[in-house]
């Protein structure tokens, strides 16, 4: 019991770090954050400083490993480069019918991006 309470921490902790790097990276203000999480502007800025964390068991938590899938499947297509994701991310996409970074402002236009980016990867 104890074992498994600790790795759920631990991957919160993981996972909150990767989103907290994933904002800075992309520019993602609190507010932003806070949309695509779910969760408050505060809820946010804590979430960065590392004065908290994702709970497993949340829909946040959720949305963050999608904002990861995302950030990864751009990365890798990307070649590493944060200056063309944050380009490509402001940029109006027909096929998705909008900016991705508007689009990601919901759990399903969360997902849809990263299946399209991972639809697209698969291409290359």
């Amino acid at each position: 019991m104890v074992a498994l309470a600790a790795a759920q921490r631990s991957r919160a902790d993981i996972l909150t770090g990767a989103i907290a790097r994933i904002a800075q990276l992309w520019g993602l203000s609190n507010a932003k954050l806070g949309t695509v999480l779910g969760v408050s502007m505060a809820t946010a800025s804590r979430l960065r400083s590392g004065q908290a964390r994702l709970d497993p068991a949340s829909k946040s938590f959720e949305a963050g490993q999608f904002l990861l899938r995302l950030f990864r499947s751009l990365d890798a297509l990307l070649g590493s480069d944060d200056t063309a994701a944050r380009q490509w991310l402001a940029t109006d996409n027909l096929d998705l019918g909008g900016k991705p970074i508007e689009r990601i402002d919901t759990m399903r236009g969360l997902i849809e991006v990263c299946d399209y980016v991972d639809f697209y990867r698969a291409r290359v």
